[in-house]
């Protein structure tokens, strides 16, 4: 029977976990999965609630018109029609937030989530309890924002002004309207935008000129929600814009820039034409490659984010590379006592990394062998010997030239090993 070539024997779970690696590297999920589908989502949510509370305050516009200042917040209450003013209110703001999703803000993460949580809330107590497809899409956006939530752990500085200037903007018009609607809550009584917009101003800036008074109850516990969302909306504002900046520069200055862990992935160890050939075909496949070399290269031949330096055969360095969780640790440096090096230290580690050492010399052979890697590969001892069988005249066969390049660790055992 032809002898098939030895090949690494990876578990059930490693090769589950390098085939979904495959597809999400054909796929490029990790460019646009799960954040966007995440904000596409809350985007279509956001604009079916601002689109129904518009539809539903359209019904109010004529009487809003003829609004005028009151005493009590239940005299706003008969206004019908002003139920949609929150839908459309968390409508826009969950459209805004939709484009920091995109961009995996946090912060973006925090308000979608909060407000998608009281949208909820608010359209089953409006509908009885009752699920409908604009509820059912709001518990998935819901749901989505829970599950993927390490994915969304940027400090955007954009998102963060974004975010500033939006909370402003709604307080500031909280602020106004709530003002002008309880004008004849105040002394002087407020009549008009312009004394609304006013006193808002000068209270939000905590100024406080003392010409205009709250009097009312409800003017005054309006003033007091005022201060309170006014004091939290413009520190938060500022932490959101300044803490980017500040952890961005610390982190650069302190431990430089951050190597994500890979894992399901092989590790090549060399700087020469065997170990670029790996990586080449390995890339070639889309599968994960972390590449150790011992100095950094005149010529870049792998992708930066791919190469390491440092001693591979430390064990530190093996695990910075992710060794613990890699499918494989090729040892393909030309020097076969640093590859034997290499293979022991691999076998320290506590993952399951199948390990593979070159062999340049015939006569290091039986001590690779004896470090136990589960693949042995010779090109070098296989070429002068096809080189002297070419010469020779003597007949090649592919069993024979798969026999002399691959040799498995079944193989490698000694015979009294065997027994």
């Amino acid at each position: 029977m032809p002898q098939k070539a030895p090949v690494l024997q990876f578990p059930a779970r490693q090769r589950m976990g390098r085939f979904m690696q495959q597809v999400r590297r054909r796929l490029r999920l990790e460019h646009w999965f799960p954040h966007l589908p995440v904000a596409a989502a809350a985007a279509i949510l956001g604009l079916l609630n601002l689109l129904d509370g518009i539809s539903r305050l359209s019904k109010a516009f004529p009487l809003l018109k003829q609004l005028k200042p009151v005493l009590h917040i239940g005299q706003i209450a008969r206004v019908p029609g002003l139920s949609g003013l929150p839908e459309a209110l968390a409508g826009a703001v969950l459209l805004t937030m939709s484009f920091g999703l995109a961009f995996r803000s946090r912060l973006a993460w925090v308000m979608a989530l909060l407000i998608s949580a009281a949208t909820l809330a608010l359209v089953l107590h409006q509908a009885s309890f009752r699920w409908g497809a604009l509820t059912l899409l709001n518990g998935v956006v819901l749901v989505a924002l829970l599950l993927f939530y390490r994915q969304f752990s940027k400090s955007s500085l954009a998102t963060g002004t974004m975010f500033s200037l939006m909370s402003v903007i709604l307080l500031l018009g909280y602020s106004v309207f709530g003002s002008f609607v309880l004008g004849q809550g105040f002394t002087p009584p407020i009549k008009n935008l312009t004394g609304a917009l006013y006193f808002s101003v000068v209270t939000l800036s905590t100024v406080g000129y003392g010409d205009i008074v709250p009097k009312s109850s409800d003017a005054r516990f309006f003033v007091i929600s005022l201060i309170i969302l006014g004091i939290t909306v413009f520190a938060t504002s500022i932490s959101a814009v300044i803490v980017p900046l500040v952890n961005g520069r610390m982190q650069r200055l302190l431990s430089g820039e951050k190597r994500r862990m890979k894992q399901d992935h092989y590790i090549v160890i060399g700087d020469n034409s065997l170990s670029h050939n790996t990586y080449r075909e390995l890339k070639t496949r889309h599968l994960a490659v972390v590449v150790i070399v011992p100095k950094e290269p005149d010529t870049l031949w792998m992708d930066a984010a791919d190469m390491l330096v440092g001693d591979a055969s430390d064990i530190e360095v093996l695990r910075k590379a992710g060794g613990e969780k890699a499918l494989a640790i090729l040892a393909l440096r030309a020097d076969d006592s640093e590859n034997a090096f290499i293979v022991m230290a691999a076998k320290e580690l506590s993952g399951s990394a199948r390990t593979v050492a070159a062999v340049k010399n015939s006569k290091n052979l039986q001590r690779i062998e004896r470090v136990g890697p589960d693949l042995i590969i010779a090109p070098d001892i296989l070429g002068g010997e096809l080189l002297a069988m070419a010469i020779s005249g003597e007949q090649l066969s592919g069993d024979h030239i798969l026999k002399n390049l691959f040799i498995s660790r079944a193989a490698a055992v000694p015979a009294k090993e065997k027994k």
